[in-house]
């Protein structure tokens, strides 16, 4: 990971992942790079059920549907939308992003009912990619932030696969 001029004291550890949880990571991080392909911020996501189902992937769209929502978390989401999967089984399901999730999409997490979350590069690295342009500024505020405010249990386990997860961002804000 090229980050010019942080301390990586500053930045979060790493997280070891089991094999399941690294296997879904990649393909999430599979999605940013076909994010970035297309033209758009270079995110991805899977969503996987508790038996290993993998229930929905997608990628960022915002640049090609013009939607500011259409965040790689949220893309799959609302793929969801009409399968008839019941809060149960939904908390059962884990998340996967290849960066860590915004508040918006915590949001949407936290509304989905989700019950777990994986993800590669963390917030703060990659506000080192995004530098200091106005239209690339987030708000400063972990995904864990909201999940700790959330009335059910939310795991969050991230940073994980950093380097990996970092590739497609490489270039990509400036």
């Amino acid at each position: 990971m090229n980050l010019p001029d942080s301390p990586l004291s500053a930045f979060p550890e790493e997280t070891a992942l089991d094999e399941r949880d690294g296997r879904y990571l990649r393909k999430a991080i599979v999605w940013s790079h076909a994010a970035r392909r297309r033209g758009n911020r270079p995110f991805g996501s899977v969503i996987v059920s508790a038996a290993g189902e993998v229930l929905a992937e997608a990628a960022n769209s915002n640049a090609e549907t013009g939607d500011c929502t259409a965040h790689a978390e949220v893309n799959a989401l609302r793929a969801l939308a009409g399968r008839g999967l019941t809060r149960e089984e939904l908390a059962g399901a884990t998340l996967y992003a290849s960066g860590e999730p915004c508040v918006m999409c915590a949001g949407a997490i936290f509304w989905s009912n989700i019950g777990r979350v994986v993800f590669g590069i963390d917030a703060q690295r990659l506000r080192v990619f995004r530098g200091e342009r106005q239209d690339q500024r987030d708000a400063e505020l972990s995904c864990r932030d909201v999940f700790r405010a959330s009335p059910h249990a939310i795991e969050c386990i991230g940073p994980a696969l950093i380097d990996e997860a970092a590739a497609a961002h490489d270039g990509a804000w400036k």
